[in-house]
């Protein structure tokens, strides 16, 4: 079953009452707005799922600062059994 808009003859009865509703006049305005914000939709769509696809990456990549589990730091700390009271 191909859904709802998967018929051709569907297709053309939503166009014959678009058609009724608003007229030959206003068709062409109609499909163009229509048009429109399907195009916006896609775009913050896309948008959407690049900025999800760029947080996860930047999200599972360590980061510079961030030193391997196995790495000694070095430094002029001491350990604390070291200090003098």
């Amino acid at each position: 079953m191909p859904g709802l808009f998967g018929h051709w003859y569907v297709l053309l009865i939503i166009l014959a009452i678009v058609l009724i509703v608003y007229g030959p006049g206003k068709l062409p305005e109609v499909g163009g707005a229509i048009g429109k914000a399907m195009r916006e939709f896609r775009k913050q769509s896309s948008e959407f799922t690049d900025e999800i696809k760029k947080s996860t990456t930047n999200d599972s990549q360590p980061s510079p600062e961030a030193k391997p589990s196995g790495e000694v730091a070095t430094g002029d700390h001491k350990p604390a059994t070291d200090i003098k009271a």
